[in-house]
């Protein structure tokens, strides 16, 4: 049976409820400086593992200083080494680019407002995770899959 999707309610608070929830300048700056360490610390670690990763040969990798011909194992042990450090590259790289979203939306002034709703982000949220662009209600309705992702793209930017 097919589940009934719900419509996310995209009511835009008024300007009072706005104001009266609104994150400070010091809070914004404080979650700023939160989002800028976090970003630092990404860029170290995903250039850390790009020079793991990608590594130019065996020599490199390993300090295998032995002429003798590479066992068919250690070359499968090789290649999922890499293809894992290259997943979690990945993962950081998105998460880099989450964040980049968030600064963009500190400057433009909707940082703290869910991009489906238009309610104010509750600061514990933000604290918890500074780039999320989603109150806890809708992100909730998404991974339940009660959100289409032709709902998701129609949301303001």
């Amino acid at each position: 049976m097919a589940q009934k999707r719900k419509k996310a309610s995209k009511k835009k608070p008024n300007s009072a409820q706005t104001k009266k929830r609104r994150l400070t300048s010091a809070q914004t700056n404080h979650l700023k400086k939160m989002l800028l360490e976090k970003r630092k610390e990404i860029l170290v670690n995903v250039n850390e593992m790009e020079d793991e990763a990608l590594k130019k040969s065996r020599l490199d990798a390993t300090g295998d200083l032995s002429s003798m011909p590479i066992h068919m194992a250690d070359i499968g042990t090789d290649n999922y080494e890499q293809e894992f450090a290259l997943g979690l590259m990945d993962s950081e790289i998105k998460l880099l680019r989450e964040i980049d979203g968030a600064l963009e939306r500190i400057e433009q002034k909707s940082y703290g407002i869910c991009e489906g709703t238009g309610e104010q982000i509750s600061r514990a949220r933000l604290e918890a995770k500074p780039w999320a662009k989603y109150c806890v209600e809708y992100a909730q309705m998404a991974e339940q899959g009660l959100i289409t992702k032709q709902e998701e793209e129609e949301t303001p930017d």
